[in-house]
């Protein structure tokens, strides 16, 4: 119809309202996404008795889960950049070919790493600080909740080719579908049932099964510009190299995260003790809350970059870039203050336990105090993606992580007599060390590449 705007050329309309437009829903979808563990979290939190135990049990299998977001962001977050970029120069046979590739590997992946997963997981659970008290929690909440880990690939993953299109009111949905399912089955589950962390886990699959129908719906539907077909498909593994290159960036972000929650609850349950581990299972519970808007403002902001950078529409791709930083930093100075002022009320979401609680009072305040200098690193690290420059999002994502944080969390309970709380500070030093450094890598990088005239690679 003439005069209706195409939701997915991105070269049209205001650049900040074409953030919010996406960032809005994105950033729902992202939060009612987090509700499936963060809800699982606050109802095992509150089980009469056991709640203590099985919350720190639960804290020790997230860095499990984590792997498996890693392999998301690879070839999820790793091919909508240049999906869209394919988009944006109007190739849609290109565009259509990363998607199916894209799709391919993430069920392939997605059944390798549940095989692996099993036969792993309980060695992992003791190296990672599990004990007699919080094994159980953990290893009979992974044995069911592995088993959807394909549906979890194909929901989470292949939701981003959704938004990249501009749909992200149905991204939206994927999610919201999912998330009210578990919302509703799991009080049912855990309390009703009587079937505690497992119950959580049957209701966690229920409902990442109808996400995942949800979306392959929409990518083999009439709607979707851009359709997911497996006719005459082959895997193309150059395809594939460079998804997984550009994905290997938020592929390590994920990993090391895993890593350092690994090395970090060691390290907590060495020198303080379950409760101290506890804290932290309280405090990664509130930073997935709290990094919602900044995923949806990034998702949002990542599409407009590259298809006006794919349309050679430079002026366009760094307006696009100042306003997610301006939004991003904007949002992180208002978690710091909610963060620092009501740190007991954030607590007191997840556990009723009195010494838990007493450690989260502690360790939110030290955890999260320079955590806003987060806007330079993921301004930073998600332009570089946006623009393909894998090899500079691959560095700032390990830099932060496994250069500064693991070491540091070694290096600090010796100093000053931190002890257990040197463990948290690792944080603040990062986040401002590692954002300060790959926000002015960003500038300085991607000068040439946005003047006039400037060619774009191939992709």
């Amino acid at each position: 119809m003439a005069g209706v705007r195409d939701k997915s050329d991105f070269t049209q309309g205001s650049i900040p309202q074409n953030i919010v437009r996406m960032a809005i829903p994105m950033t729902a979808a992202v939060l009612i996404n987090a509700l499936y563990s963060i809800v699982d979290r606050i109802y095992i939190g509150h089980i009469p008795e056991a709640g203590a135990f099985a919350l720190t049990g639960i804290g020790l299998a997230f860095p499990i889960i984590t792997i498996i977001t890693a392999f998301q962001n690879l070839f999820g977050n790793g091919g909508a950049p240049l999906f869209a970029m394919a988009s944006g120069k109007g190739d849609r046979d290109l565009a259509a070919k990363y998607l199916a590739n894209a799709a391919f590997m993430l069920v392939s992946v997605g059944v390798l790493l549940t095989v692996v997963a099993y036969a792993v997981k309980k060695d992992v659970l003791w190296v990672i600080g599990a004990s007699g008290a919080t094994f159980s929690y953990a290893n009979d909440y992974l044995d069911i909740y592995l088993a959807g880990t394909v549906l979890v690939m194909i929901s989470v993953g292949l939701n981003p080719y959704i938004n990249a299109q501009g749909y992200a009111g149905t991204g939206m949905v994927t999610v919201m579908i999912g998330a009210v399912i578990n919302i509703v089955l799991d009080p049912i589950f855990i309390f009703v049932l009587g079937m505690g962390v497992r119950g959580a886990a049957i209701a966690t699959i229920i409902a990442q099964f109808v996400s995942a129908m949800w979306v392959l719906a929409f990518l083999f539907g009439k709607r979707a510009p851009v359709k997911l077909t497996f006719k005459g498909f082959r895997p193309d593994f150059r395809i594939i190299w460079k998804i997984a290159r550009l994905g290997v960036t938020d592929f390590c972000f994920a990993l090391t995260n895993s890593a350092v929650s690994m090395i970090c609850n060691a390290r907590l349950q060495l020198l303080g003790g379950d409760a101290w581990v506890g804290s932290m299972t309280v405090i990664s519970s509130l930073r997935e809350i709290f990094l919602t808007v900044l995923h949806g403002i990034q998702g949002a902001s990542k599409p407009i970059i590259s298809y006006n950078y794919g349309a050679k529409r430079f002026d366009r791709t760094k307006s696009a870039i100042n306003w997610m930083f301006l939004f991003l930093f904007s949002y992180f100075i208002l978690m710091f203050v909610l963060l620092m002022a009501f740190p007991g009320f954030f607590a007191g979401i997840f556990t009723d336990d009195p010494e838990v609680y007493e450690c989260c009072i502690i360790s939110i305040r030290v955890f999260f105090c320079l955590h806003f200098f987060m806007a330079f690193q993921s301004s930073g690290q998600s332009t570089f993606t946006a623009l393909g420059m894998a090899r500079h999002a691959l560095f700032f994502s390990l830099f932060r992580k496994a250069i500064l944080v693991i070491p540091l969390t070694f290096i600090l309970p010796n100093l000053f007599g931190l002890g257990v709380l040197g463990v948290f500070a690792a944080e603040p030093v990062s986040d401002i060390l590692g954002g300060l450094s790959c926000f002015t890598t960003m500038k300085i990088a991607t000068r040439k590449r946005l003047l006039p005239g400037a060619d774009v690679p191939e992709l």
